[in-house]
């Protein structure tokens, strides 16, 4: 079968190849996937380049987020059917093939009026926005939240979730032209890092009183930045560090206003818990009845897979590249 093949990690294209790779079997509480669509995700792009903090062995074929329908099922498995339109989370990856074995527990059925390429497209990062907002934190009426790369797709489901648990939104942006989108979601402000000083942005518009949360996923000096723009006793999820590790002064940071700080992977969740339950139902739903809006900004076909990965690379994409895995799935590129 056919897949995107990383071997070993790098940057150049010989890199990360099509080729053809083994078939892929079903073991206890697995099922085999023949995958429609594939999500990108930042993560994707630091496997590829060998910084992932969660290490994988190489050869890895690439893809952590898939859609496609269930074609084989190993033992164990009690709540799926062959047939079944499902998305999936494979965190050992082997997401951008023909067919990928995913885990049970890490699987959902799609609602009839959801598509596969919003599945591939919400699977993980929806599901990330909403654990980082009610799972591992709280988020309440009259909130305010700071999130940095609001333009982003995990930023641009974080703005809609939050505002649709009555909070205020805050957001910052790297690349002009990414303020759009957070604003048309619900975003009460919006900040260019590159033309405004967002920290003193931040105190004007919360009157010196500073934010409740911030949600992170930039690390390196904006993240030692922000702990200026909340008040004490407030709580800092991070979920990324594309800027750069935190700074050594983590601690001094969090003991001075007495701040709680979160480190969140996804794949730390209990998948057989009531609360990965509720949070998958309520996010499927709202994909499925059109009051979550899945920000696709471009499909690409197999053959474009370097393509994709520089467009999310280049910082432009305001929204969720898909990679089209199946002959009959529509191709879009941005």
């Amino acid at each position: 079968m056919r897949a995107i093949l990383l071997n070993p990690p790098g940057s150049s294209d010989e890199n990360m190849v099509l080729t053809e790779v083994p078939e892929v079997q079903a073991g206890p509480d697995e099922m085999v996937v023949a995958v429609a669509f594939g999500g990108l995700n930042f993560a994707d792009t630091m496997m590829r380049h060998g910084t992932y903090p969660h290490p994988k062995g190489y050869p890895l074929v690439a893809g952590v987020e898939v859609a496609g329908t269930v074609i084989a099922i190993g033992s164990g498995v009690a709540d799926f059917v062959v047939g079944d339109r499902v998305a999936a989370f494979s965190e050992e990856a082997g997401g951008f093939a023909e067919r990928c074995v995913v885990r049970a527990e890490r699987t959902l059925k799609l609602p009839d009026a959801m598509t596969l390429e919003q599945g591939a497209a919400s699977m993980i990062q929806a599901l990330t926005a909403y654990h980082m907002l009610h799972s591992v934190s709280v988020t309440k009426p009259n909130d305010t939240i700071l999130v940095h790369a609001i333009g982003g797709g995990v930023g641009l489901y974080l703005t809609q979730l939050a505002v649709r648990a009555g909070a205020t939104v805050i957001g910052t942006v790297g690349t002009k032209g990414k303020e759009r989108r957070p604003l048309e979601y619900g975003a009460a402000k919006v900040i260019n890092r590159g033309e405004e000083d967002f920290v003193a942005v931040v105190a004007e518009f919360t009157k010196g009183e500073g934010v409740d949360k911030i949600i992170d996923s930039t690390g390196g000096s904006i993240l030692d930045a922000s702990f200026a723009t909340i008040r004490k006793l407030g709580h800092v999820v991070s979920f990324g560090e594309a800027e750069g590790r935190p700074h050594a002064n983590l601690w001094e940071r969090l003991v001075s206003k007495s701040l709680t700080f979160t480190r969140f992977h996804l794949g730390h969740m209990d998948f057989n818990s009531e609360t990965w339950r509720k949070a998958a139902s309520e996010v499927m739903q709202a994909v499925a009845d059109g009051s979550l809006q899945v920000p696709i900004e471009g499909v690409y076909a197999f053959e474009d897979v370097h393509a994709m990965y520089a467009k999310l690379e280049s910082r432009q994409v305001s929204g969720k590249l898909l990679l089209a895995v199946a002959e009959h799935s529509g191709v879009r590129s941005a």
